[in-house]
């Protein structure tokens, strides 16, 4: 099993099998087109290629005011427009020039809202997911002639071990988020 964590100081922490075909595509340090935004994973399966985003606004080290800020841009739309379609679009579009798009792409959002109540998680994911796949296929006056995204799901960390339960993330403790040991 491969270690593996979207940003250096995220205390989400995904357990990939060595046989799975997955990059990191928004990379840190490596030349990438300007004014493209990256989804973190890319998953290649045997039916279709998963663009995974990871969103954790319940990261330790973050202010409630950030959570609650955070919490707000989802509620209003805001990150979908101003961050989820773009990442679909730009991701799918660089894969495409790239010719890696034989298969059908699904979106896969991961939202760390284990921060939030249960009453607050259910009203943030209730039609999320109808709403970014709309929001995806149709952002200008005109929809999109061809369907770029097949599907997408909006998951929490719960959901997605239970849907890629050989792919388990797990909230490491903040002094090993850190690299440091754990007392």
């Amino acid at each position: 099993m491969k270690a593996y964590k979207a940003e250096p100081n995220a205390d989400l922490e995904f357990s990939f099998p060595d046989e799975l075909v997955w990059e990191e595509l928004d990379r840190q340090g490596v030349k990438l087109p300007i004014q493209m935004k990256f989804v973190d994973l890319v998953i290649e399966r045997d039916d279709d290629v998963l663009l995974v985003e990871i969103k954790d606004p319940s990261n330790k080290r973050a202010p409630a005011e950030e959570q609650q800020a955070y919490f707000k841009r989802l509620s209003d739309n805001s990150i979908l427009t101003q961050e989820l379609t773009p990442k679909a679009r730009s991701s799918y579009t660089f894969l495409h020039l790239m010719e890696r798009d034989a298969k059908p792409f699904k979106y896969v959002v991961l939202l760390g809202l284990d921060a939030f109540d249960g009453a607050q998680q259910k009203a943030l994911l209730t039609g999320f997911k109808d709403r970014l796949l709309a929001d995806i296929r149709c952002e200008t006056d005109t929809p999109w002639r061809r369907q770029h995204i097949a599907d997408c799901v909006v998951l929490s960390v719960d959901i997605w071990n239970k849907t890629f339960a050989d792919w388990p993330v797990t909230r490491v403790p903040a002094a090993a988020a850190n690299g440091e040991a754990a007392a």
